[in-house]
């Protein structure tokens, strides 16, 4: 039997998801605050596969009621965040079942398109880990998803991080042109995810936002400026309040090229390293990208590679 969401469902939904998706468990916590309590979140949305009252399947469609930034609901978009089938009852067509009822309910909503799973803000993982889940992303593939881009996730050990003395050197150099480096002021809060909203996305002004609403201390958040005025930052511990998450991180297009990126990065991890943290990873980044490129030259690692998917709504793949 497949039924959306009900009070309870939450229970059987973390049992699966830690037998089926056990190299990236969850716990309530993180099940409430990133599903339960997400503004968009529908219980039509979250579907599940019942045999003798055991769920044994379960997917997330999701679409925006509430806009990032003004008033764009992304209406042509809808997103599956995360989906799952036991082990036992594989390849009885129970997977296929479920991602037609979430693509028949983002298309409701009036949406063209479904992304697996660059979902913001609550997003698990940008999209399906191919090394990980090799029966995931075949089963995408099967269902008529088509990679779109693969990001990669980065770890850099600081056990034994030195702040580099050609970045000191730098920073002096940037410094004597006008250039500040330090921690954010509350006065600066608003230019700051005003900053993040314009030059980057709406998620990074949130992420900042509702990081310090649920505690994250703005010393935690560098800021790079030319005659007062923000022109870079970074920052971390900003998401879900782990200490070691680095990111978001970013420098205005018409300031790269001097080396301003470096300095901010390198200023967070030295503030990292003394609140004793003992290393830096984030989730998404492009190998390839001028970010992608600093990270590598900077100590940075590829740890996971993922692939954004994504499926067109037609009404003939849709029959």
């Amino acid at each position: 039997m497949y039924r959306s969401f009900r009070s309870g469902d939450e229970i059987g939904i973390i049992e699966l998801w830690n037998k089926v998706l056990n190299r990236d468990p969850i716990n309530a916590s993180r099940f409430r605050k990133q599903v339960l309590l997400d503004a968009n979140f529908d219980p039509n949305g979250l579907i599940v596969a019942v045999q003798e009252e055991r769920i044994v399947g379960a997917i997330l469609a999701i679409t925006r009621k509430l806009p990032m930034e003004g008033t764009n609901l992304e209406s042509d978009t809808g997103w599956i965040t995360f989906f799952m089938v036991e082990a036992g009852y594989e390849r009885k067509g129970i997977g296929h079942q479920l991602v037609e009822r979430a693509c028949q309910y983002i298309k409701d909503q009036g949406a063209e398109k479904v992304f697996f799973s660059s979902y913001a803000p609550n997003y698990f993982l940008p999209g399906i880990d191919e090394e990980r889940y090799s029966s995931g992303y075949a089963f995408l593939r099967k269902e008529k998803f088509k990679r779109v881009y693969s990001p990669v996730a980065m770890h850099r050990v600081l056990t034994n991080y030195e702040y580099p003395l050609n970045v000191l050197e730098l920073k002096k150099q940037r410094e004597q042109e006008g250039y500040s480096f330090g921690r954010v002021q509350d006065g600066d809060l608003y230019a700051l995810i005003q900053f993040a909203n314009i030059h980057f996305n709406p998620d990074w002004g949130r992420a900042i936002r509702e990081g310090i609403l649920q505690g994250m201390d703005p010393s935690q958040i560098l800021v790079a400026k030319k005659h007062n005025n923000i022109v870079g930052f970074a920052l971390y511990g900003g998401y879900e309040g782990i200490r070691e998450r680095f990111g978001p991180f970013g420098v205005d297009e018409n300031e790269q090229g001097k080396g301003l990126g470096k300095i901010l990065l390198h200023e967070t991890l030295q503030a990292m390293r003394e609140q004793t943290i003992l290393g830096a990873w984030f989730l998404w980044t492009s190998e390839t990208s001028a970010a992608g490129h600093l990270y590598l030259k900077n100590g940075f690692q590829t740890f996971r590679k993922f692939h954004v998917m994504v499926k067109e709504l037609t009404n003939e793949q849709q029959e």
